[in-house]
């Protein structure tokens, strides 16, 4: 390990399993100090279409990893749908750990249906998830940033987002994915216009999705089995490289987590940082419309 973010502090949103769990135990391993925030310290649960399933991992099993793994972090219970505890969460930050170099905006909402059977409650929620959070949370973090010198902003981004190819595929059709690929597309042209946006105060601001699909607990239930998917450690690296150099030499980045370690040789770690994984092309059916190296 380089051990490239000693020092840093990193809030990392809808940490306690998944893809935040991850990106949280990458950066921990890398020195960072990192806020794990959930909606509470408890298991949640997810409700689609009328269905609730409660959903493994919390706050406090990300912190056991990342310390057992000698990291050091600290919890903060923040729901993202409630305005005020969104708005107060970057200051929770700052009360516990007096400063904040990076931002991960990960935590989402997602409940596929066809535009015509989606109930306006969903529309609702996916646009707060992927659009106002990352805004309110970026809006926040960045004077702090700017008055330390620089900052790292990454937002979760999405496959779904990038066109799709024609002639249409059957998922295309049937998925029901339409308006969370629509935010995903959004939060994408939001990263690269914050990124010219605070390019002179050295925050850089990019945005990382996975290549194919990852199969997280959250996001199970909407990926068909046989549906190409992708280890998560590859979407963590990809983060980490976009969290620590200079918002000159790296930002306004739309990457992807198989096309870009690939194209950039890049070595690919396990979470904990211990160990090096074999490089991993993008497979053949992922989007054509990908460019490898970001765009």
């Amino acid at each position: 390990m380089n051990r490239l973010l000693t020092g840093k502090i990193a809030l990392v949103t809808g940490s306690s399993r998944g893809i935040g769990r991850a990106i949280a135990q990458r950066l921990a391993a890398e020195g960072a100090t990192v806020a794990v925030t959930a909606r509470a310290y408890s298991a949640s649960q997810s409700t689609r279409a009328g269905s609730t399933v409660a959903l493994p991992g919390t706050i406090d099993e990300t912190i056991a990893l990342i310390e057992e793994a000698g990291g050091s972090a600290f919890g903060l219970a923040a729901d993202l749908e409630d305005a005020e505890a969104r708005c107060d969460l970057v200051d929770a930050v700052l009360d516990r750990a007096g400063r904040i170099d990076i931002l991960v905006n990960n935590a989402g909402f997602a409940d596929y249906a066809l535009v015509e059977d989606m109930s306006l409650e969903t529309f609702d929620r996916t646009i707060e998830h992927y659009l106002r959070t990352p805004f309110v949370l970026t809006k926040a973090a960045t004077p702090h940033m700017r008055k330390q010198g620089g900052g790292w902003i990454v937002n979760i981004g999405s496959v779904t987002g990038v066109a799709p190819v024609r002639p249409y595929r059957e998922y295309n059709k049937t998925s029901g994915d339409v308006i969370y690929a629509s935010c995903k597309a959004a939060l994408h042209r939001f990263t690269q216009g914050v990124a010219a946006e605070l390019l002179d105060d050295n925050i850089a601001v990019n945005c990382v999705g996975p290549s194919t699909a990852i199969r997280t607990p959250g996001a199970a239930q909407l990926i068909p089995d046989a549906f190409p998917t992708e280890p998560v450690e590859y979407l963590a690296e990809t983060v980490l490289a976009m969290c620590h150099l200079p918002a000159a030499e790296r930002t306004g980045l739309l990457a992807f987590s198989l096309h870009y370690p690939w194209s950039q040789q890049l070595p690919v770690h396990s979470l904990d940082g211990s160990s090096e994984l074999p490089p991993l092309p993008p497979p053949a059916s992922a989007n054509p419309n990908i460019l490898s190296a970001g765009c």
